[in-house]
């Protein structure tokens, strides 16, 4: 073992690629394309390194081709979710005795390999299996992942640096253990990059891994698990368990060595977890770590001193960018009287030029919502806006599922700012506007704050800093992450934390100390 204290390499963030047409990325990512959505694979449960075909299957589609089968995946069952946890077990031995920079270099080659030899692979992957546009997948699924797995181990390395001090004859000591037992990672379908960091985290503290990759996206979580393999994780560090929720859940959850659970997904699901973990502690180790970032109903408040053109272009891209399937997309909306005329007109002739189809066409700017329930849930939203009294559709809302699960964006008007379209989580492109009387700035904020039960991101539009201000301090459990005369979306590791509170989640904060920190159990040490 070395006795140097070594350094990690200071991170930077991952560059973003434009993906011009012509250019050599493009055309690269176009032979990508065209071979994996050729070919259908065949998905493992991958259980310390050993492959397993139960015979129980799913299928991978695409969400903009449903009809088009990307691979097969065999589903774990409970006689696999107990072996996993006996593999994970096993590996904790050995794994949580690993100096932490050589656990640090695992993820740091992850990194490398991602962005260098299998970027085309992993973007093919998503923009397949996720109905991503080459934009989105490229910011989510390579540059984001990439900073994720550069990121936490610099963060790694400065949580262990500091320490109590000694007085003469007393030396003081602080150390950071692995949790004992094993964490749950229940990753979503939406983002790559989660699906990557939620098992990743605990596992560069020390800690080892059962992950359940949401179904609808198995086949891009399976090209992630390949790449930790390919990075020299050892086997059993993470296991990959597709399946049913239920299924791989209860036996996990009941479990006498869980040790964490790193979640993200719907608020009901996670209340739920949270219910059966309470109802089992008297039967834990431990007491598990919970961590959980559940969804939102992200705003956008814009004042009569807002720049109108910087307003319209972020309630574009905040509330409709892939498709609105993320928990920080911009849902509702809150705009003075006085500026609604300009913003009506400018927003709507915007839609007018956006494209809804295959990703793979460099023109489409939004693909399919990803598979029918999602389709068929956000259907609804929309007839709810037709039917409704306090409602109007101003643009948008048709449907078509014939090939693929398309929905138009939508803006719908309303005039009851505590309607159920202004309160729920929807999770799909559909943009609610409340105009509000200008002179009634404060009201408003109180109704923005008091409406929705999430308080994941928010976004406040104004040139007068006195109401930005004041914005803030009227907003300032509305949102965890707040953003001032910019869109809702696109935190970026290293730069913005991400995660909010309310029915959103634990405020853990992904992509920062403060998320790692609860995957270690610190040791006080005098001698």
């Amino acid at each position: 073992m070395s006795n140097a204290i070594f350094q990690v390499p200071v991170p930077q963030n991952e560059p973003v690629l434009d993906y011009r047409p012509g250019s050599p990325e493009r055309v690269s990512l176009d032979q990508r394309l065209q071979e994996m959505s050729q070919a259908q694979i065949e998905i493992p449960v991958i259980i310390a390194g050993q492959e397993i075909r139960t015979g129980d299957t799913g299928q991978a589609v695409m969400p903009h081709n449903h009809r088009h089968v990307l691979g097969t995946y065999h589903k774990a069952g409970e006689a696999e979710v107990l072996r996993a946890i006996e593999a994970s077990n096993d590996a904790w031995h050995e794994w949580s005795h690993m100096p932490w920079e050589a656990r640090a270099a695992v993820f740091l080659r992850a990194a490398e390999i991602l962005t260098c030899r299998r970027r085309d692979e992993i973007n093919a992957a998503a923009m397949l299996d996720l109905s991503k546009t080459v934009h989105q997948s490229e910011i989510d699924a390579v540059a984001e992942l990439a900073d994720f797995w550069r990121f936490n181990p610099f963060y790694m390395m400065q949580i262990m640096q500091p320490q109590p001090g000694s007085i003469p004859s007393v030396w003081n000591m602080l150390e950071y253990r692995p949790l004992e037992g094993f964490v749950f990672a229940a990753t979503p379908f939406n983002f790559a990059s989660i699906a990557g960091n939620l098992p990743s985290a605990p596992a560069m503290m020390g800690n080892t891994v059962i992950w359940k990759p949401a179904s609808s996206a198995v086949y891009v979580a399976y090209h992630i698990m390949r790449i930790f393999e390919a990075a020299g994780l050892p086997p059993g560090v993470i296991n990959f368990l597709p399946g049913d929720g239920s299924v791989v859940g209860e036996p996990v959850l009941a479990h006498p060595d869980l040790a964490g659970v790193h979640f993200t997904g719907s608020t009901s699901v996670f209340q739920g977890i949270w219910q059966k973990v309470g109802r089992s502690i008297a039967g834990y180790h431990s007491y598990p770590r919970i961590v959980g970032e559940t969804g939102g109903k992200g705003f956008i408040f814009a004042h009569a001193s807002a720049d109108v053109p910087a307003l319209r272009t972020a309630l574009v891209r905040g509330a409709f960018e892939y498709q609105g399937q993320k928990c920080s997309a911009a849902s509702r909306a809150y705009i003075p009287d006085s500026i609604w005329p300009q913003v009506r007109d400018g927003l709507l002739a915007d839609l007018a030029s956006v494209s809804v189809g295959d990703v793979s066409d460099p023109a489409s700017f939004m693909g399919a919502v990803i598979d029918a329930g999602a389709f068929a849930k956000i259907a609804d939203y929309i007839e709810l806006a037709r039917s409704s009294p306090d409602t109007e559709i101003l643009s948008g809302g048709r449907c078509n599922s014939d090939q693929g699960f398309f929905i138009e964006p939508t803006v719908v008007l309303t005039t009851d700012p505590r309607h159920r379209l202004m309160e729920e989580e929807i999770f799909g492109p559909v943009l609610t506007v409340y105009v509000y009387p200008e002179e009634e700035f404060e009201e408003t904020l109180y109704l923005c704050d008091t409406t929705s039960p999430y308080g994941l991101t928010g976004a406040i539009f104004a040139q007068d800093r006195r109401i930005i201000q004041r914005g803030l301090e009227f907003l300032r459990h509305a949102a965890g992450n707040f953003y001032i005369n910019d869109k809702p979306t696109g935190a970026v590791v290293g730069l913005q934390p991400f995660g909010g509170g309310r029915a959103s989640g634990t405020n853990d904060k992904a992509g920062s100390p403060l998320n790692l920190e609860r995957w270690v159990t610190p040791r006080t040490i005098k001698e």
